[in-house]
């Protein structure tokens, strides 16, 4: 028997360190060659680390979460032979393209384990404080169940939750914990790692470097919301439900034509506000690994169906995993909704180094006094944030104001400039 030693690969364009965000494996595991051992990941690409071999988890060189430089040795694996490094590079990703997410080797029996008289073990799955272990698609499929995989028993190698176990415990065949009506007095520690990790670096940066201004606004979307209704009511098969993003994006190309400041990139260390022609709409997703702002090039020579089928193709690459590197970066301006659960308003923090963010908030029917008497309209706050260092307070609300004005008269949306 030999060490073999599996190093950090070189994933290209000059990378020189990346951060461990994922270990499929434990000390003691025995995997096949091309099994997935685990995960890195740089800036936003994220790269698989296949095994070179057949063989026995030696050791684990780097925790999940740290950030280790190309070439070090990040595992070693017991393997016939004499061993030596590792001669099988992790594959790459294609340029400007970020790969899928790991499939982990499934094996044949990835099903529960049972005891003899045909039901699962009972009892609490593993001991407090022990993080169960689980493969990427298990974990993923956990969160969009609303699973703690903290409470599902694993049986694969070394307690591994498998796809069946999973199953299992979504059927009501896996273990169950009972509430206690003593008090709580747990404490959860998660690492920051991966994807939130580089959510937080931005954010924390933008906030620390750039003077915010918010700006709130209501608009009476009554008119808007009937015409979106009546225009989905006619809709083909083959063509995308509206939903009120792609009227905000449409009113945002308009007033951004009127008011080109707000479409640019402060560069405040050389200095330099560049102003762009094109529209690149920064559209915020929530995804089951963070929040991603995906890019819809060019909202300018897109009519409402144009921008609605990319609005729609973008939010899906983003939340499975198939959206690529040239498709997050480059925005010049960006919008950001919760949706039904958009509260009343909202600080939205800038998308460095853009200089402005408009903010949905949720629509809801408000009483609003016309001609002598009360009646019900669907109001909508928008909530938008400035770099004060290069918007005044006046612009911004000239800005907003533009894009209210479309939006309770939609008509407006249509008519050439």
């Amino acid at each position: 028997m030999g060490l073999l030693e599996i190093k950090m690969p070189d994933v290209g364009e000059g990378i020189v360190e990346a951060e461990i965000v994922e270990w499929n494996v434990a000390v003691g595991d025995l995997v096949r060659e091309d099994d997935v051992l685990g995960a890195v990941m740089t800036d936003k690409a994220t790269v698989e680390l296949p095994s070179p071999a057949d063989g026995k988890i030696a050791s684990i060189n780097a925790e999940v979460g740290a950030v280790t430089a190309v070439g070090s040795t990040i595992l070693t694996m017991e393997v016939e032979g004499e061993g030596s490094t590792q001669d099988k590079e992790a594959p790459r990703p294609a340029p400007g393209e970020t790969p899928p997410p790991p499939t982990p080797h499934v094996p044949a029996t990835d099903t529960p384990a049972r005891v003899p008289n045909g039901t699962l073990p009972s009892g609490p799955p593993r001991p407090e404080g022990e993080k169960p272990l689980a493969a990427p698609s298990v974990r993923r499929r956990a969160m969009d169940a609303g699973v703690q995989l903290a409470f599902v028993r694993g049986t694969g190698p070394a307690g591994r939750i498998l796809h069946g176990d999973l199953d299992a415990y979504m059927s009501g065949q896996g273990p169950t914990v009972a509430k206690a009506r003593e008090p709580d007095t747990s404490i959860v520690e998660t690492k920051v790692t991966g994807l939130r990790r580089k959510i937080a670096e931005r954010l924390e940066d933008a906030n620390r470097r750039i003077p915010h201004i918010t700006y709130v606004d209501e608009v009476d979307v009554s008119e808007l919301e009937s015409l979106r209704a009546r225009l989905n009511a006619e809709r083909g098969d083959n063509q995308p439900r509206l939903t009120l993003l792609p009227f905000i994006m449409l009113s945002m190309v308009a007033a951004l034509k009127a008011f080109p400041k707000l479409n640019a990139h402060y560069d405040d260390e050389a200095g330099v506000v560049r102003q762009f022609g094109a529209a690149h709409i920064g559209m915020a997703v929530q995804t089951p690994n963070g929040l991603m702002v995906a890019v819809l090039r060019h909202a300018e020579t897109l009519d409402l169906n144009g921008l609605a089928g990319e609005a729609q193709r973008l939010a899906s690459a983003a939340r499975d995993g198939s959206i690529t590197r040239d498709e997050l970066t480059g925005s010049t301006i960006t919008v950001t909704s919760l949706g039904a659960m958009g509260g009343i308003v909202s600080t939205p923090v800038l998308n460095s180094p853009e200089v402005a963010i408009v903010g949905v908030n949720k629509i809801a029917m408000r009483p609003v006094y016309e001609n002598g008497g009360f009646v019900p309209r669907k109001i909508m706050n928008l909530s938008s944030s400035f770099d004060h260092r290069i918007i005044d307070g006046w612009d911004a609300a000239e800005f907003i104001q533009h894009i209210r004005a479309s939006l309770e008269n939609p008509a407006t949306l249509f008519m050439e400039p």
